[in-house]
């Protein structure tokens, strides 16, 4: 006579690891598919920020190039003053020698007078441009940082997911897409404000 009851434990065991079974893999479903779309997104996200930056750069590299034409506008307005300024002590040296300046040479100092108004006004219409594009870069790169901001957090999200596939840690997993929706927010901001 058997000193306890017998039970089949191995086909008990059969069927608790087939209940496990198929509890986690409704769970490993969800986490795919959440994996799946977070690196969609973060894909998305990652293409964004590159297109960001390098807009700004162009933008960077433009500002520079017309910095330097104004700079070479305002190196231009300065060597009329100095023409100028040389024709006006032409003619004070012609009345202090009591001789009656020519005209050609207050006619020149006062063409110099007018060209200069002329690169002002060009100088100042460059300067602005420049501004404009350094306004744009900067809020371009803004832009980056945000979807900088979105594609971290989408990677570590997805890194979560991952764990929680191996773990079966429903915990992680919801760690994980708290750190999706952080990273879905910051890649609307731009987006929004656009």
């Amino acid at each position: 006579m058997p000193e306890g009851p017998e039970i089949d434990t191995d086909k008990l065991r059969e069927t608790i690891d087939a209940e496990i079974e198929k509890e986690g893999s409704g769970m490993l479903r969800w986490v795919s598919l959440t994996t799946a779309i977070l690196a969609a997104v973060a894909a998305v996200a990652s293409l964004r920020a590159g297109d960001t930056v390098n807009e700004a750069l162009a933008l960077k590299s433009d500002a520079t190039r017309i910095q330097a034409q104004a700079s070479d506008q305002w190196a231009y307005y300065q060597a009329k003053g100095i023409k100028g300024a040389v024709a006006r002590a032409s003619a004070t040296t012609w009345k202090a020698a009591g001789r009656p300046v020519p005209p050609e040479l207050e006619a020149t100092a006062e063409r110099y007078d007018s060209e200069q108004k002329e690169i002002t006004v060009k100088a100042r219409g460059l300067e602005a441009e420049r501004d404009l594009k350094e306004h744009e870069a900067t809020a371009l790169l803004e832009q980056h940082h945000s979807y900088a901001a979105a594609v971290a957090l989408f990677q570590v999200a997805i890194a979560l997911g991952a764990v929680s596939a191996l773990t079966r840690n429903k915990y992680v997993w919801w760690c994980s897409m708290v750190l999706g929706a952080g990273g879905l927010v910051m890649f609307t901001i731009p987006l929004v404000r656009g």
